[in-house]
Protein backbone atom coordinates (compact mmCIF):
# COMPACT_ATOMS: atom_id res chain seq x y z
CA UNK A 1 0.00 0.00 0.00
CA UNK A 2 1.08 3.60 -0.67
CA UNK A 3 -0.13 5.77 2.25
CA UNK A 4 -1.11 9.20 0.91
CA UNK A 5 0.99 11.23 3.34
CA UNK A 6 0.77 14.36 1.15
CA UNK A 7 -2.88 14.71 2.27
CA UNK A 8 -2.23 13.96 5.96
CA UNK A 9 -4.77 15.58 8.31
CA UNK A 10 -6.97 16.67 5.36
CA UNK A 11 -10.61 15.72 4.82
CA UNK A 12 -11.25 14.18 1.40
CA UNK A 13 -14.44 12.99 -0.30
CA UNK A 14 -14.37 9.85 -2.43
CA UNK A 15 -16.93 8.46 -4.84
CA UNK A 16 -16.77 4.96 -6.28
CA UNK A 17 -16.27 1.99 -3.98
CA UNK A 18 -15.24 -0.74 -6.37
CA UNK A 19 -11.89 -2.49 -6.04
CA UNK A 20 -9.71 0.53 -6.82
CA UNK A 21 -11.98 2.82 -4.78
CA UNK A 22 -11.64 0.66 -1.67
CA UNK A 23 -7.86 0.48 -2.19
CA UNK A 24 -7.70 4.28 -2.57
CA UNK A 25 -9.77 4.90 0.54
CA UNK A 26 -7.56 2.57 2.58
CA UNK A 27 -4.39 4.22 1.27
CA UNK A 28 -5.69 7.63 2.28
CA UNK A 29 -6.74 6.43 5.72
CA UNK A 30 -3.26 4.89 6.16
CA UNK A 31 -1.81 8.31 5.30
CA UNK A 32 -3.77 10.07 8.02
CA UNK A 33 -6.54 11.40 5.81
CA UNK A 34 -10.13 11.69 6.99
CA UNK A 35 -12.09 9.98 4.20
CA UNK A 36 -15.81 10.40 3.53
CA UNK A 37 -16.85 7.89 0.86
CA UNK A 38 -19.99 7.05 -1.12
CA UNK A 39 -21.28 4.99 -4.03
CA UNK A 40 -24.59 4.70 -5.88
CA UNK A 41 -24.57 0.95 -5.16
CA UNK A 42 -25.76 0.18 -1.59
CA UNK A 43 -23.84 -3.11 -1.61
CA UNK A 44 -20.60 -1.26 -2.29
CA UNK A 45 -21.32 1.15 0.54
CA UNK A 46 -22.01 -1.77 2.89
CA UNK A 47 -18.74 -3.41 1.90
CA UNK A 48 -16.85 -0.18 2.61
CA UNK A 49 -18.44 0.11 6.04
CA UNK A 50 -17.46 -3.48 6.80
CA UNK A 51 -13.86 -2.57 5.98
CA UNK A 52 -13.79 0.41 8.31
CA UNK A 53 -14.35 3.20 5.80
CA UNK A 54 -16.55 6.13 6.84
CA UNK A 55 -19.46 6.59 4.43
CA UNK A 56 -21.97 9.38 3.91
CA UNK A 57 -24.25 10.32 1.04
CA UNK A 58 -22.22 13.15 -0.50
CA UNK A 59 -25.40 14.95 -1.55
CA UNK A 60 -25.82 16.02 2.06
CA UNK A 61 -22.13 16.48 2.93
CA UNK A 62 -20.41 19.73 3.92
CA UNK A 63 -18.26 20.23 0.83
CA UNK A 64 -16.49 23.22 2.35
CA UNK A 65 -14.62 20.73 4.56
CA UNK A 66 -13.16 18.78 1.61
CA UNK A 67 -9.63 19.51 0.38
CA UNK A 68 -10.12 17.22 -2.62
CA UNK A 69 -12.63 14.92 -4.26
CA UNK A 70 -11.30 11.54 -5.42
CA UNK A 71 -13.41 10.09 -8.23
CA UNK A 72 -13.26 6.53 -9.52
CA UNK A 73 -12.06 6.55 -13.16
CA UNK A 74 -15.13 4.52 -14.15
CA UNK A 75 -17.49 7.38 -13.21
CA UNK A 76 -18.30 10.01 -15.91
CA UNK A 77 -16.38 13.24 -15.38
CA UNK A 78 -17.62 15.21 -18.42
CA UNK A 79 -19.57 13.09 -20.96
CA UNK A 80 -22.26 12.15 -21.70
CA UNK A 81 -22.83 14.35 -18.65
CA UNK A 82 -20.91 14.73 -15.39
CA UNK A 83 -21.92 12.40 -12.59
CA UNK A 84 -23.87 14.21 -9.87
CA UNK A 85 -20.91 13.92 -7.49
CA UNK A 86 -18.58 15.55 -10.02
CA UNK A 87 -21.15 18.33 -10.53
CA UNK A 88 -21.22 18.99 -6.78
CA UNK A 89 -17.42 19.12 -6.64
CA UNK A 90 -17.30 21.60 -9.53
CA UNK A 91 -20.00 23.77 -7.96
CA UNK A 92 -18.12 23.88 -4.64
CA UNK A 93 -14.75 24.36 -6.41
CA UNK A 94 -13.26 21.22 -4.87
CA UNK A 95 -10.43 19.73 -7.02
CA UNK A 96 -11.45 16.47 -8.70
CA UNK A 97 -8.62 13.92 -8.85
CA UNK A 98 -8.01 10.15 -9.07
CA UNK A 99 -5.74 7.50 -7.63
CA UNK A 100 -2.98 8.04 -10.22
CA UNK A 101 -2.81 11.68 -9.14
CA UNK A 102 -2.37 10.62 -5.53
CA UNK A 103 0.42 8.25 -6.57
CA UNK A 104 2.17 11.05 -8.49
CA UNK A 105 2.06 13.31 -5.44
CA UNK A 106 3.63 10.62 -3.26
CA UNK A 107 6.35 9.96 -5.85
CA UNK A 108 7.04 13.68 -6.17
CA UNK A 109 7.51 13.89 -2.40
CA UNK A 110 10.04 11.04 -2.62
CA UNK A 111 11.86 12.79 -5.46
CA UNK A 112 11.99 16.00 -3.42
CA UNK A 113 13.61 14.02 -0.60
CA UNK A 114 16.36 12.92 -2.99
CA UNK A 115 15.14 9.43 -3.90
CA UNK A 116 15.52 8.04 -7.42
CA UNK A 117 12.08 6.64 -8.30
CA UNK A 118 11.88 5.78 -12.02
CA UNK A 119 8.30 5.88 -13.32
CA UNK A 120 7.22 4.70 -16.77
CA UNK A 121 3.61 5.40 -17.84
CA UNK A 122 1.99 3.85 -20.88
CA UNK A 123 -1.12 4.89 -22.79
CA UNK A 124 -2.69 4.49 -26.24
CA UNK A 125 -5.84 2.97 -27.70
CA UNK A 126 -4.42 -0.50 -28.32
CA UNK A 127 -1.50 -2.53 -26.99
CA UNK A 128 -1.20 -0.84 -23.59
CA UNK A 129 -1.37 -3.96 -21.48
CA UNK A 130 1.17 -5.98 -23.48
CA UNK A 131 3.61 -3.06 -23.59
CA UNK A 132 3.17 -2.42 -19.87
CA UNK A 133 3.70 -6.09 -18.99
CA UNK A 134 6.70 -6.32 -21.33
CA UNK A 135 8.43 -3.31 -19.76
CA UNK A 136 7.75 -4.62 -16.27
CA UNK A 137 9.12 -8.03 -17.23
CA UNK A 138 12.35 -6.57 -18.66
CA UNK A 139 12.94 -4.40 -15.58
CA UNK A 140 12.24 -7.25 -13.18
CA UNK A 141 14.39 -9.69 -15.17
CA UNK A 142 17.24 -7.18 -14.94
CA UNK A 143 17.09 -7.51 -11.15
CA UNK A 144 15.50 -4.17 -10.33
CA UNK A 145 12.81 -3.49 -7.73
CA UNK A 146 9.72 -3.22 -9.93
CA UNK A 147 6.08 -2.32 -9.20
CA UNK A 148 3.41 -2.95 -11.87
CA UNK A 149 -0.08 -1.47 -11.72
CA UNK A 150 -2.74 0.93 -12.95
CA UNK A 151 -5.21 0.06 -15.67
CA UNK A 152 -3.56 -3.34 -16.18
CA UNK A 153 -5.38 -4.62 -13.10
CA UNK A 154 -3.65 -3.71 -9.82
CA UNK A 155 -4.76 -0.43 -8.24
CA UNK A 156 -1.73 1.87 -8.22
CA UNK A 157 -2.11 2.72 -4.52
CA UNK A 158 -1.99 -1.01 -3.72
CA UNK A 159 1.68 -1.05 -4.76
CA UNK A 160 4.61 -0.61 -2.40
CA UNK A 161 5.43 2.96 -1.37
CA UNK A 162 7.96 5.02 -3.37
CA UNK A 163 11.55 4.40 -2.31
CA UNK A 164 15.01 5.00 -3.70
CA UNK A 165 15.64 2.65 -6.63
CA UNK A 166 12.07 1.40 -6.84
CA UNK A 167 10.72 1.35 -10.43
CA UNK A 168 7.05 1.85 -11.32
CA UNK A 169 5.43 0.71 -14.57
CA UNK A 170 1.87 2.01 -14.79
CA UNK A 171 -0.73 1.55 -17.54
CA UNK A 172 -2.93 4.65 -17.78
CA UNK A 173 -6.37 4.82 -19.37
CA UNK A 174 -7.75 8.09 -20.68
CA UNK A 175 -10.08 8.16 -17.65
CA UNK A 176 -7.12 7.97 -15.26
CA UNK A 177 -5.12 10.63 -17.14
CA UNK A 178 -8.14 12.93 -17.02
CA UNK A 179 -8.01 12.75 -13.20
CA UNK A 180 -4.23 13.19 -12.86
CA UNK A 181 -3.19 16.82 -13.45
CA UNK A 182 0.28 16.22 -11.92
CA UNK A 183 1.08 13.18 -14.08
CA UNK A 184 4.84 13.43 -14.71
CA UNK A 185 6.52 10.10 -15.50
CA UNK A 186 10.22 9.85 -16.21
CA UNK A 187 9.21 8.19 -19.48
CA UNK A 188 5.75 8.50 -20.98
CA UNK A 189 4.65 6.32 -23.90
CA UNK A 190 1.88 7.02 -26.42
CA UNK A 191 1.36 3.96 -28.65
CA UNK A 192 -1.46 4.93 -31.00
CA UNK A 193 -4.80 6.71 -31.24
CA UNK A 194 -7.97 5.46 -32.90
CA UNK A 195 -11.58 6.36 -32.01
CA UNK A 196 -12.49 4.88 -28.62
CA UNK A 197 -14.45 5.84 -25.51
CA UNK A 198 -16.05 8.75 -27.36
CA UNK A 199 -19.16 8.30 -25.21
CA UNK A 200 -16.98 9.43 -22.29
CA UNK A 201 -14.94 12.13 -24.04
CA UNK A 202 -17.39 13.61 -26.54
CA UNK A 203 -15.07 13.89 -29.55
CA UNK A 204 -11.93 12.28 -30.91
CA UNK A 205 -10.17 15.59 -30.40
CA UNK A 206 -11.01 15.59 -26.68
CA UNK A 207 -9.87 11.97 -26.38
CA UNK A 208 -6.55 12.68 -28.12
CA UNK A 209 -5.95 15.81 -26.02
CA UNK A 210 -6.33 13.80 -22.82
CA UNK A 211 -3.88 11.14 -24.06
CA UNK A 212 -1.44 13.90 -25.03
CA UNK A 213 -1.25 15.09 -21.40
CA UNK A 214 0.64 11.94 -20.40
CA UNK A 215 3.53 12.50 -22.81
CA UNK A 216 3.43 16.27 -22.43
CA UNK A 217 4.11 15.90 -18.71
CA UNK A 218 6.90 13.34 -19.14
CA UNK A 219 10.62 13.94 -18.76
CA UNK A 220 11.01 11.91 -21.96
CA UNK A 221 8.06 11.65 -24.36
CA UNK A 222 8.07 8.42 -26.41
CA UNK A 223 5.55 8.67 -29.25
CA UNK A 224 4.69 6.24 -32.05
CA UNK A 225 4.21 8.12 -35.30
CA UNK A 226 2.04 5.67 -37.21
CA UNK A 227 -1.27 7.59 -37.14
CA UNK A 228 -2.17 11.21 -37.85
CA UNK A 229 -3.16 12.10 -34.29
CA UNK A 230 0.13 10.86 -32.82
CA UNK A 231 2.16 12.52 -35.59
CA UNK A 232 0.51 15.86 -34.73
CA UNK A 233 1.14 15.33 -31.02
CA UNK A 234 4.82 14.58 -31.66
CA UNK A 235 5.15 17.76 -33.70
CA UNK A 236 3.60 19.88 -30.95
CA UNK A 237 5.85 18.33 -28.31
CA UNK A 238 8.93 18.96 -30.43
CA UNK A 239 7.99 22.61 -30.98
CA UNK A 240 7.48 23.06 -27.24
CA UNK A 241 11.04 21.89 -26.54
CA UNK A 242 10.03 18.61 -24.92
CA UNK A 243 12.57 15.77 -25.03
CA UNK A 244 10.93 13.57 -27.65
CA UNK A 245 11.74 10.15 -29.10
CA UNK A 246 9.72 9.02 -32.11
CA UNK A 247 9.24 5.38 -33.07
CA UNK A 248 7.45 3.52 -35.85
CA UNK A 249 6.46 -0.03 -36.75
CA UNK A 250 5.46 1.04 -40.28
CA UNK A 251 8.13 3.36 -41.64
CA UNK A 252 11.86 4.03 -41.66
CA UNK A 253 12.69 7.11 -39.57
CA UNK A 254 15.59 9.48 -40.17
CA UNK A 255 15.70 10.10 -36.40
CA UNK A 256 14.26 7.71 -33.86
CA UNK A 257 13.59 3.97 -33.56
CA UNK A 258 11.83 1.77 -36.09
CA UNK A 259 11.09 -1.83 -37.03
CA UNK A 260 11.67 -3.58 -40.34
CA UNK A 261 10.10 -6.99 -40.04
CA UNK A 262 11.55 -8.49 -36.86
CA UNK A 263 14.59 -6.19 -36.79
CA UNK A 264 14.71 -3.11 -34.54
CA UNK A 265 16.84 -0.11 -35.55
CA UNK A 266 17.94 3.19 -34.04
CA UNK A 267 18.58 6.17 -36.33
CA UNK A 268 20.55 8.94 -34.67
CA UNK A 269 22.69 11.82 -35.98
CA UNK A 270 22.73 10.43 -39.50
CA UNK A 271 23.71 6.91 -38.44
CA UNK A 272 21.54 3.78 -38.34
CA UNK A 273 22.22 0.88 -35.98
CA UNK A 274 20.59 -2.56 -35.76
CA UNK A 275 19.88 -3.01 -32.04
CA UNK A 276 18.13 -6.37 -31.83
CA UNK A 277 15.92 -8.89 -33.58
CA UNK A 278 12.57 -10.31 -32.45
CA UNK A 279 13.02 -13.31 -34.71
CA UNK A 280 12.16 -16.51 -32.85
CA UNK A 281 10.40 -14.76 -29.94
CA UNK A 282 7.00 -16.41 -30.21
CA UNK A 283 5.32 -14.10 -27.68
CA UNK A 284 6.21 -11.04 -29.81
CA UNK A 285 5.01 -12.03 -33.27
CA UNK A 286 3.53 -9.48 -35.66
CA UNK A 287 3.89 -5.79 -36.42
CA UNK A 288 1.79 -4.78 -33.42
CA UNK A 289 4.21 -6.57 -31.11
CA UNK A 290 7.14 -4.93 -32.90
CA UNK A 291 5.55 -1.65 -31.81
CA UNK A 292 5.24 -2.92 -28.24
CA UNK A 293 8.89 -4.03 -28.28
CA UNK A 294 10.04 -0.68 -29.67
CA UNK A 295 8.24 1.20 -26.91
CA UNK A 296 9.65 -1.12 -24.25
CA UNK A 297 13.18 -0.82 -25.62
CA UNK A 298 13.13 2.99 -25.63
CA UNK A 299 11.54 3.26 -22.18
CA UNK A 300 13.99 0.81 -20.61
CA UNK A 301 16.96 2.58 -22.19
CA UNK A 302 15.63 5.88 -20.83
CA UNK A 303 15.69 4.58 -17.24
CA UNK A 304 19.19 3.21 -17.55
CA UNK A 305 18.90 -0.45 -18.55
CA UNK A 306 21.55 -1.88 -20.84
CA UNK A 307 20.86 -3.28 -24.29
CA UNK A 308 21.97 -6.69 -23.06
CA UNK A 309 19.40 -6.58 -20.22
CA UNK A 310 16.69 -5.53 -22.66
CA UNK A 311 17.55 -8.23 -25.19
CA UNK A 312 17.45 -10.88 -22.46
CA UNK A 313 14.12 -9.60 -21.13
CA UNK A 314 12.54 -9.62 -24.58
CA UNK A 315 13.68 -13.19 -25.21
CA UNK A 316 12.22 -14.45 -21.92
CA UNK A 317 8.87 -12.60 -22.14
CA UNK A 318 6.08 -15.22 -21.96
CA UNK A 319 3.27 -12.96 -23.20
CA UNK A 320 -0.09 -12.16 -21.64
CA UNK A 321 -3.03 -14.47 -21.17
CA UNK A 322 -5.72 -14.15 -23.87
CA UNK A 323 -3.59 -11.78 -26.01
CA UNK A 324 -2.04 -13.99 -28.71
CA UNK A 325 -1.10 -16.30 -25.85
CA UNK A 326 0.94 -19.30 -26.95
CA UNK A 327 -0.85 -22.11 -25.15
CA UNK A 328 1.34 -24.90 -26.51
CA UNK A 329 1.80 -27.57 -29.16
CA UNK A 330 0.20 -30.84 -30.16
CA UNK A 331 2.86 -32.28 -32.41
CA UNK A 332 3.86 -29.40 -34.68
CA UNK A 333 0.51 -27.59 -34.35
CA UNK A 334 0.67 -24.39 -32.29
CA UNK A 335 -2.44 -23.31 -30.36
CA UNK A 336 -2.96 -19.55 -29.82
CA UNK A 337 -5.47 -18.02 -27.40
CA UNK A 338 -6.41 -14.52 -28.58
CA UNK A 339 -9.76 -14.41 -26.78
CA UNK A 340 -9.34 -10.70 -25.99
CA UNK A 341 -9.92 -9.96 -29.68
CA UNK A 342 -13.57 -8.99 -29.32
CA UNK A 343 -13.92 -7.18 -32.66
CA UNK A 344 -12.46 -7.38 -36.16
CA UNK A 345 -9.91 -4.62 -35.56
CA UNK A 346 -8.52 -6.55 -32.59
CA UNK A 347 -8.39 -9.82 -34.55
CA UNK A 348 -6.45 -8.33 -37.50
CA UNK A 349 -3.00 -8.45 -35.79
CA UNK A 350 -3.35 -12.17 -35.05
CA UNK A 351 -4.45 -13.04 -38.59
CA UNK A 352 -1.54 -11.02 -39.98
CA UNK A 353 1.01 -12.81 -37.79
CA UNK A 354 0.67 -16.39 -39.07
CA UNK A 355 0.85 -17.77 -42.63
CA UNK A 356 -1.19 -20.95 -42.08
CA UNK A 357 -4.29 -20.68 -39.90
CA UNK A 358 -7.14 -22.82 -38.63
CA UNK A 359 -9.27 -19.98 -37.31
CA UNK A 360 -11.89 -20.29 -34.57
CA UNK A 361 -14.17 -17.23 -34.68
CA UNK A 362 -17.61 -16.13 -33.56
CA UNK A 363 -19.64 -15.30 -30.52
CA UNK A 364 -21.85 -12.25 -30.04
CA UNK A 365 -21.25 -10.20 -33.22
CA UNK A 366 -20.11 -6.59 -33.24
CA UNK A 367 -21.08 -3.95 -35.78
CA UNK A 368 -19.31 -4.42 -39.10
CA UNK A 369 -18.69 -8.14 -38.71
CA UNK A 370 -15.48 -9.45 -40.30
CA UNK A 371 -15.62 -7.81 -43.74
CA UNK A 372 -12.58 -5.65 -42.83
CA UNK A 373 -10.51 -8.84 -42.41
CA UNK A 374 -10.87 -9.91 -46.05
CA UNK A 375 -7.21 -9.16 -46.87
CA UNK A 376 -6.21 -11.94 -44.45
CA UNK A 377 -8.54 -14.60 -45.86
CA UNK A 378 -5.76 -16.21 -47.99
CA UNK A 379 -3.94 -17.10 -44.75
CA UNK A 380 -6.93 -19.08 -43.43
CA UNK A 381 -6.92 -22.76 -44.41
CA UNK A 382 -10.28 -23.27 -42.69
CA UNK A 383 -12.56 -21.39 -40.31
CA UNK A 384 -14.56 -22.90 -37.45
CA UNK A 385 -17.52 -20.70 -36.59
CA UNK A 386 -19.23 -20.62 -33.22
CA UNK A 387 -22.00 -18.76 -31.43
CA UNK A 388 -24.57 -16.28 -32.69
CA UNK A 389 -22.24 -14.81 -35.31
CA UNK A 390 -21.69 -18.12 -37.13
CA UNK A 391 -24.23 -17.60 -39.91
CA UNK A 392 -23.21 -13.97 -40.48
CA UNK A 393 -19.50 -14.87 -40.62
CA UNK A 394 -20.24 -17.80 -42.95
CA UNK A 395 -21.98 -15.42 -45.36
CA UNK A 396 -18.92 -13.13 -45.37
CA UNK A 397 -16.45 -15.98 -45.90
CA UNK A 398 -18.62 -17.37 -48.69
CA UNK A 399 -16.54 -19.28 -51.24
CA UNK A 400 -13.29 -17.51 -50.28
CA UNK A 401 -12.51 -19.54 -47.14
CA UNK A 402 -13.54 -23.14 -46.35
CA UNK A 403 -15.55 -23.16 -43.15
CA UNK A 404 -17.75 -25.22 -40.91
CA UNK A 405 -20.33 -24.08 -38.38
CA UNK A 406 -19.04 -25.79 -35.25
CA UNK A 407 -21.58 -24.08 -32.92
CA UNK A 408 -19.51 -24.63 -29.72
CA UNK A 409 -15.93 -23.88 -28.78
CA UNK A 410 -15.21 -27.48 -27.76
CA UNK A 411 -16.33 -28.82 -31.13
CA UNK A 412 -14.33 -26.15 -32.98
CA UNK A 413 -11.16 -27.08 -31.08
CA UNK A 414 -11.57 -30.81 -31.72
CA UNK A 415 -12.19 -30.35 -35.43
CA UNK A 416 -9.46 -27.72 -35.94
CA UNK A 417 -6.90 -29.87 -34.10
CA UNK A 418 -7.67 -32.89 -36.28
CA UNK A 419 -7.45 -30.87 -39.50
CA UNK A 420 -4.23 -29.10 -38.48
CA UNK A 421 -2.59 -32.41 -37.56
CA UNK A 422 -2.92 -33.46 -41.21
CA UNK A 423 -1.32 -30.26 -42.51
CA UNK A 424 2.15 -30.55 -44.05
CA UNK A 425 3.21 -27.02 -42.99
CA UNK A 426 6.08 -26.66 -40.52
CA UNK A 427 3.86 -25.09 -37.86
CA UNK A 428 0.14 -24.87 -38.61
CA UNK A 429 -1.70 -22.68 -36.10
CA UNK A 430 -5.06 -23.20 -34.44
CA UNK A 431 -6.10 -19.69 -33.52
CA UNK A 432 -8.94 -18.58 -31.27
CA UNK A 433 -9.41 -14.92 -32.21
CA UNK A 434 -13.19 -14.53 -32.13
CA UNK A 435 -13.73 -10.98 -33.49
CA UNK A 436 -16.80 -11.07 -31.24
CA UNK A 437 -17.94 -10.45 -27.71
CA UNK A 438 -18.22 -13.56 -25.56
CA UNK A 439 -21.60 -12.95 -23.97
CA UNK A 440 -23.63 -15.44 -25.97
CA UNK A 441 -21.74 -18.42 -24.49
CA UNK A 442 -19.30 -17.03 -21.87
CA UNK A 443 -19.53 -14.26 -19.24
CA UNK A 444 -16.34 -12.53 -20.47
CA UNK A 445 -13.35 -13.00 -22.76
CA UNK A 446 -11.23 -14.34 -19.87
CA UNK A 447 -13.63 -17.24 -19.28
CA UNK A 448 -13.73 -17.93 -23.01
CA UNK A 449 -9.93 -17.97 -23.22
CA UNK A 450 -9.65 -20.17 -20.15
CA UNK A 451 -12.14 -22.63 -21.69
CA UNK A 452 -10.02 -22.73 -24.85
CA UNK A 453 -6.85 -23.32 -22.84
CA UNK A 454 -8.45 -26.01 -20.68
CA UNK A 455 -9.86 -27.90 -23.65
CA UNK A 456 -6.63 -27.72 -25.64
CA UNK A 457 -4.68 -29.07 -22.69
CA UNK A 458 -6.78 -32.25 -22.78
CA UNK A 459 -5.62 -33.09 -26.31
CA UNK A 460 -3.49 -36.21 -26.52
CA UNK A 461 0.22 -35.39 -26.61
CA UNK A 462 -0.27 -31.69 -25.83
CA UNK A 463 2.78 -29.79 -24.51
CA UNK A 464 2.03 -26.41 -22.79
CA UNK A 465 3.99 -23.15 -22.97
CA UNK A 466 4.21 -20.79 -19.94
CA UNK A 467 2.55 -17.39 -19.89
CA UNK A 468 2.23 -14.19 -17.82
CA UNK A 469 -1.23 -13.46 -16.37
Amino acid sequence: MIPTLTLKDKTVALFGLGGSGIATAKAMIAGGVKVVAWDDNPDSVARAVSEGITTQDLRGADWSAFSAFVLSPGVPLTHPQPHWSAELAHQRQVPVIGDVELFCRERNAALAAGDDVPFIAITGTNGKSTTTALIAHIIKAAGRDMQLGGNIGTAVLSLEAPADGRNYVVECSSYQIDLAPSLNPAAGILLNLTPDHLDRHGTMENYAAIKERLVAGSDTAIVAVDDDYCIAIAERLEKSGKKLIRFSKDQVLAEGFYAQGTDIYRAENGKTELLLSLDGIGSLRGAHNAQNALAALIACLSVGLSLDDIRAGLRSFPGLAHRMEQVGHQGKTLFINDSKATNAEATAPALSSFPKLYWIAGGLPKSGGIESLREFFPRITKAYLIGEAAAQFAATLGNDVPFEISHTLDAAIEHAAKDAALDTADEPVVLLSPACASFDQFPNFEKRGAAFRDKVMTLQGFAPIGRAD
